[in-house]
């Protein structure tokens, strides 16, 4: 199948084939049809199978006819980040090159006032952010009423991030005639009840079992340590010796890990940016551009760049960290191995990760390979312990040892070898005496007249003070003068 069988319009497949693609993807060729066709459209596809392009290419061919009013767009596309919704304003230019299409991007880290005055002129376009989003319309800036189509991206992500009453929310504000098309790669049952809520008699289009990994990335586990010195130096190692290596980003669970890690990657030659939401988005925008052209080989990232971010030839994945959530580890593979192409994707355990590495097993129903020496199942445990280390204030644990007592620590009687009965008679063990000892109580201190401010004297039991006790503050004393009537 081609793309010109999909009923797309003339100007959009001039600008396809001028892009290079001539065949379109399992999830295009699925859900292109049918959104063209105007019915809501449930989508699910593992990540890096070209979700973006099945929305944006219909979506330019009915845009074509008719046109945008002031603070009134005609399509809403929300999106969980920042990096996403940028990507597909990027994806709209491209593909709508022989397009007279206006576009709005509404994201955090930018002025509204420049958001506002695009606003204001007319967009057919609304790719925003939801908190940005309600963030113009409780301002009075944008009316939601005009929305013809509207596409919720990323909806599991959506649910990791805490915006599904964001969403609800919007979807109540915008006419229930409108078409709705949802795209997620995971379909846990709260997305589930919102396809329920919100989609009316929709098209599923499943090209991928959920949660499945895509087939053309190799997937491998490198044993390590839970000392994070040694988990950075078994990083550095696997950098270092992998075949057809070009570039990788290298996924922590935390953000205080990352700049860690990346100081420590530079500190070792390595050609290493960061990216996690903390920053703001001017350098994250840098830190990514600079990995996508080139210029650094190493992008050490939080799960910010784990979803639907498009870099069409990253040639390895490494997991620093064992994701928390099993789905995370399936859409951090998935950023390679895009686009036909072929990616490795390299995961570091520890002993401690023993419970992630079986829920992400679990998960994608498939056995992962280890590169060199694997930990044994005995080594591997639940993550409830810290390798080697008590937290502090932290519970005895049951095969720890109590801390030692006087007699344990007393001396062996074979120290006490060629001392004769006498002496042993006259001077008693030195543990005897210790146990022994008593504590003489520290003198008792003098009683003041006066108790400090807030108790009182031990002797006052029965005249006991109320309210500031003893002491006055010297501003209630003030003589004050009374106004004459």
């Amino acid at each position: 199948m081609t793309f010109s069988e999909l009923g797309l319009s003339p100007k959009v497949l001039a600008a396809v084939e001028a892009s290079g693609y001539t065949q379109p993807t399992p999830i295009q060729a699925g859900a292109i049809p049918h959104v063209l066709a105007g019915r809501d459209v449930l989508g699910i596809a593992q990540t890096g199978t070209g979700k973006t392009a099945s929305f944006t290419l219909p979506m330019l061919t009915k845009l074509e006819q008719g046109r945008a009013r002031a603070r009134m767009p005609r399509t809403l596309i929300l999106e969980p980040t920042r990096e996403l919704a940028a990507q597909v304003e990027e994806n709209f230019v491209r593909y709508g090159q022989n397009h007279k299409i206006s576009m709005a991007l509404l994201i955090g880290g930018v002025s509204f006032g420049d958001q506002d005055a695009k606003l204001t002129r007319g967009v057919d376009v609304l790719i925003a952010t939801p908190g940005r989003l309600l963030d113009h319309f409780e301002r009075g800036r944008l009316l939601l009423t005009g929305i013809e189509i509207l596409v919720i991206d990323e909806a599991d992500r959506m649910l990791d991030m805490g915006f599904i009453p964001d969403i609800e929310r919007i979807c109540k504000l915008i006419p229930p005639s409108r078409q709705t098309l949802f795209f997620s790669a995971t379909m846990p049952p709260e997305i589930q009840r919102l396809t329920q809520q919100f989609l009316r008699d929709p098209e599923r289009v499943e090209v991928a079992r959920a949660s499945s990994a895509n087939a053309s990335i190799t997937q491998l586990l490198v044993a390590t340590e839970d000392d994070p010195a040694a988990k950075r130096e078994t990083l550095r190692h696997v950098a270092q010796d992998q075949e057809n290596f070009k570039n990788a980003i290298v996924f922590c669970n935390r953000k205080r890990d990352i700049s860690v890690v990346q100081k420590s990657l530079d500190k070792h030659g390595f050609r290493v940016a960061a990216l996690h939401g903390d920053m703001d988005q001017r350098a994250r925008m840098a830190a990514l551009e600079s990995f996508k052209v080139g210029d650094v080989d190493l992008l050490v990232a939080s799960d910010v760049a784990a979803r639907g971010l498009d870099i069409p030839d990253v040639s390895h994945v490494i997991n620093y960290d064992v994701p928390i959530h099993p789905e995370d580890y399936v859409h951090r593979i998935g950023r390679t191995g895009r686009a036909g192409r072929t990616g490795v994707a390299i995961t570091l355990v520890a002993p401690s990760d023993g419970k992630h590495l079986d829920a992400i097993e679990k998960l994608t129903n498939a056995k992962i390979a280890w590169q060199g020496d694997a930990l044994s199942g005995e080594a591997l445990s639940d993550g409830s312990r810290s390798s080697g280390r008590r937290r502090s204030g932290g519970a005895r644990r049951k095969d720890e040892p109590a801390e030692k007592t006087v007699a344990q620590v007393a001396p062996k009687d074979g120290a006490r070898k060629g001392r004769s009965a006498a002496d042993s008679k006259s001077s008693p063990p030195k543990t005897e005496a210790r146990t022994k000892v008593a504590v003489q109580p520290a003198p008792a201190k003098p009683t003041p007249d006066v108790a400090p401010r807030g108790r009182r004297a031990p002797d006052d039991a029965d005249n006991a003070s109320v309210g500031f006790g003893e002491h006055l503050p010297a501003f209630l004393a003030r003589p004050i003068r009374a106004k004459r009537s």
